[in-house]
């Protein structure tokens, strides 16, 4: 790896991790193709995801620095499952990371769902209790690479009646606690230092965070506009185009 995949990579990850499409499975699929590339674990994936939970900070800081009680809870009820998933199925989830084919497939579901999402009537409801839970098992299943958080999330929230710009808004900011824990426990397990290159993680999560911040409004847009399905032939084709040519 060089500066330039670094940056890519950063690029790949900043317009995916928000876009419905998996982050976790085009890093997977890019990197296969990268010649020679490894990192400690999941290390410079979790850095790239940095950069996006920077973003996503950015974007969102009037409304976290206005959360009440409430949503907090909502939050921390979404967070949960990933929490589990994370503790008790980490190592065997991290192992899924090296099989691109079996992101391929996974990639294709992240399709169907966005698809769905645009035929699903619209809803005025508001994020519950019981429905944050649900939406945060979509969030835990979206750990398996291919499975895109973003659109798990969002279509549950949408096909739980939610109100479409609140359930990606929850969507966006219940990525916040999972993606600083992924971060926080890739840095325990390994340590900043087991990166061999910090010049190569420094330009991937600087160029992550810059093009994620512009990502988030562009799925809004997709969104209300009821154009997911675009995203959904994209996860299809693309998963087809690399079975067929892996």
């Amino acid at each position: 790896m060089n500066l330039l995949w670094s940056a890519l990579l950063g690029v790949l990850q900043g317009l995916t991790e928000f876009l419905p499409v998996s982050s976790s499975g085009h890093l997977v699929m890019a990197q296969s193709l990268i010649p020679g590339f490894s990192q400690p674990g999941v290390l410079f994936d979790v850095t790239l995801h940095m950069g996006t939970l920077m973003a996503v900070l950015y974007y969102f800081r009037k409304k976290i620095f206005s959360l009440d009680l409430r949503y907090l809870v909502l939050l921390a009820a979404g967070t949960i499952p990933a929490v589990l998933a994370a503790a008790f199925f980490g190592d065997f989830l991290e192992k899924l990371f090296s099989d691109s084919k079996w992101v391929a497939w996974e990639l294709m579901l992240s399709g169907a769902l966005n698809i769905l999402v645009d035929f699903i009537p619209r809803g005025r409801g508001m994020i519950t209790l019981k429905n944050s839970f649900l939406v945060g098992i979509a969030q835990a299943i979206s750990i398996i690479p291919g499975i895109s958080r973003s659109g798990a999330t969002i279509f549950t929230g949408v096909a739980l009646k939610a109100d479409r710009r609140q359930a990606a808004e929850f969507s966006f900011l219940l990525s916040i606690p999972a993606i600083l824990g992924a971060t926080t426990f890739q840095l325990v397990k390994y340590g900043i230092g087991a990166a061999e290159h910090p010049a190569f993680y420094l330009t991937g999560l600087l160029t992550s965070l810059v093009v994620g911040f512009f990502s988030i409004e562009i799925v809004f847009k997709f969104l209300l506009g009821k154009r997911f399905k675009i995203f959904g032939a994209y996860c299809i084709a693309l998963a087809l185009a690399f079975l067929l040519l892996k």
